[in-house]
């Protein structure tokens, strides 16, 4: 399976590291309890279809990617780097 780097281009997925959904989580208050910490460290949704991932491209350019991709068919419809999503959303 190949994934494009905005950096490097075309690379082999084996480069990359899945780092978790994009979306930001709000972390709980110091004091939030066991149940609320258990939950935000642990449980993430498993979505079927459409998603936009964190990927790093350790064993390549180092950059940080927001990956748009579908779980269900493994189609990859583009990478942006991370940091430039995020200026995006300010």
């Amino acid at each position: 399976m190949r994934m494009p780097c905005p950096i490097c281009g075309s690379r082999d997925i084996r480069e990359f590291d899945y780092m978790g959904h994009a979306q930001a989580l709000d972390r709980p208050a110091p004091d939030a309890g066991d149940v609320v910490w258990d939950d935000y460290l642990h449980n993430r949704d498993n979505p079927a279809g459409p998603t936009r991932d964190l990927w790093f491209h350790g064993q390549g350019c180092g950059a940080w990617l927001v990956v748009a991709r579908d779980t269900v068919t493994h189609e990859v419809f583009g990478a942006e780097l991370a940091r430039d999503v995020k200026r995006g959303a300010a």
